[in-house]
């Protein structure tokens, strides 16, 4: 059996990987013509009814979407410490979170952090495959792991291919 010190002396002090900010999920034109009938359908709505402020966030909403979808994910740098996490510029530190996860979506690996503050988003972090096992060994001696599954907010997302 490998005790818990012996386990630190085997994994990095820092651990330094990059990733895409998300994942990259392929749509046809059709998905474009769908997302065009939806928004026309919602203004014809808007406009019988009289909505014009639904009119507008409609209109907005469609626009950011599209420029969303278009857009290429960033490429952030990742370091894990012994008292974090830092995602680009941003730390997040152990205190703030109760356990981690792990998920894997079609040969996409990323950790699922939980805050301890309730309202608060998990934070996803993407990371190579090559990793991996030491992430997950580095973010297990500081955190719990729970088993995590994706939310309903998650799966729309999923579903909607945004």
């Amino acid at each position: 059996m490998v005790s818990k010190t012996s386990m630190q002396r085997q994994i990095p002090e820092s651990i330094s990987w990059e990733a895409e900010e998300y994942i990259v999920r392929d749509k046809t034109s059709w998905w474009y013509v769908g997302l065009a009938a939806l928004t026309i359908v919602l203004c014809g709505i808007a406009v019988l009814m009289q909505w014009w402020t639904f009119l507008i966030v409609i209109l907005l909403s469609a626009i950011s979407l599209v420029i969303y979808t278009v857009r290429p994910p960033r490429i952030i740098h990742y370091s894990l410490t012994r008292k974090g996490l830092t995602e680009g510029n941003i730390f997040r530190s152990f205190d703030d979170f109760k356990s981690f996860g792990f998920l894997q979506e079609n040969g996409h690996f990323a950790i699922v952090l939980t805050p301890r503050k309730r309202f608060s988003p998990r934070v996803t972090v993407y990371f190579p495959q090559s990793q991996g096992e030491v992430i997950i060994d580095a973010l297990g001696l500081r955190l719990p792991m729970e088993e995590v599954h994706m939310d309903l907010l998650d799966r729309l997302i999923k579903f909607l291919r945004i």
